[in-house]
């Protein structure tokens, strides 16, 4: 276990209020784990930046748990879009060590029993007496568990006038627009379930899917997979159940956009960069 640790509870990381919450060092002494009635406590291998290399501990936090004086929980979205917001470049190593335990302590909450019997899962040990990174075992039918990754899709979609299109989701806030996103379904490809959602959500064809970027996106336990895309065919029709509007925008009459540190918003602004 190393000296220092994020501290979660719920959907927020914690973190003292003095300083600035969104520049200073998120993984704190793990002493003061002795103010906070415990939840659970880990250390796994950090790969992080595609090296396996190092360790992060994290510590979650009972919801019903009161947060001492001076201390605050801040949601991990609003967290995200703080850093951006600060300059700090979303893929940091900081960020994807937070999003790395965050998704681990998600986990751990999740997989307390055995899925297949019920029984009380153990950590997993491996090499004799050491952990073997994040899993969980069975000690009743020997079923081991790892983390759940679930795979989305979100594609940025342009016409050939140099729009974008983009989409109003019962979820939102008033006003704010984003990119046409959804999880993979079983036996289909990327490419195959970017064009299946936004044919979906928007009534249109696309073509020319290609592979943009991506970004581990706990909310929950999923793996963003960003493609672009151009309109093929159809008349852009919402589809009333998760999308209430959708409609091409130009770069001069862009709607509220996701903030800062979403994956959505930072391809958008790839797009506006041309």
């Amino acid at each position: 276990m190393g000296e220092r640790a994020f501290f979660f509870q719920g959907v927020s990381v914690l973190a003292p209020e003095e300083g600035d919450a969104a520049v200073q060092e998120l993984e704190i002494p793990l002493a003061y784990v002795e103010h906070f009635p415990l939840s659970d406590i880990f250390t796994v291998p950090a790969v992080v930046g595609g090296a396996e290399g190092g360790a992060i501990s994290g510590v979650y936090l009972p919801a019903e748990a009161t947060l001492p004086p001076r201390w605050q929980a801040i949601p991990v979205r609003q967290m995200l879009s703080l850093l951006a917001d600060s300059r700090i470049d979303g893929e940091t190593e900081q960020t994807g060590r937070m999003l790395r335990a965050f998704h681990i302590a998600q986990w751990r909450q999740e997989s307390l029993f055995c899925g297949s019997c019920g029984s009380k899962n153990t950590d997993a040990v491996f090499n004799g007496d050491e952990p073997g990174g994040p899993a969980r075992q069975c000690p009743s039918c020997g079923r081991m568990e790892f983390p759940r990754i679930a795979p989305a899709v979100m594609t940025l979609v342009t016409n050939d006038e140099g729009k974008i299109l983009l989409a109003h989701n019962k979820t939102f806030a008033p006003g704010l627009y984003s990119l046409i996103a959804g999880f993979v379904e079983a036996g289909e490809n990327l490419e195959a379930a970017a064009a299946r959602e936004v044919r979906e959500e928007t009534g249109i064809e696309i073509r020319g899917i290609q592979y943009a970027a991506s970004q581990p996106w706990p909310f929950p336990h999923s793996l963003m997979i960003c493609f672009t895309a151009r309109h093929a065919s159809g008349a852009v029709k919402p589809d009333g159940v998760e999308i209430e509007d959708a409609q091409w925008f130009s770069r001069g009459n862009l709607p509220t956009l996701p903030g800062p540190g979403a994956t959505a918003r930072r391809l958008i602004d790839r797009w506006l960069e041309g």
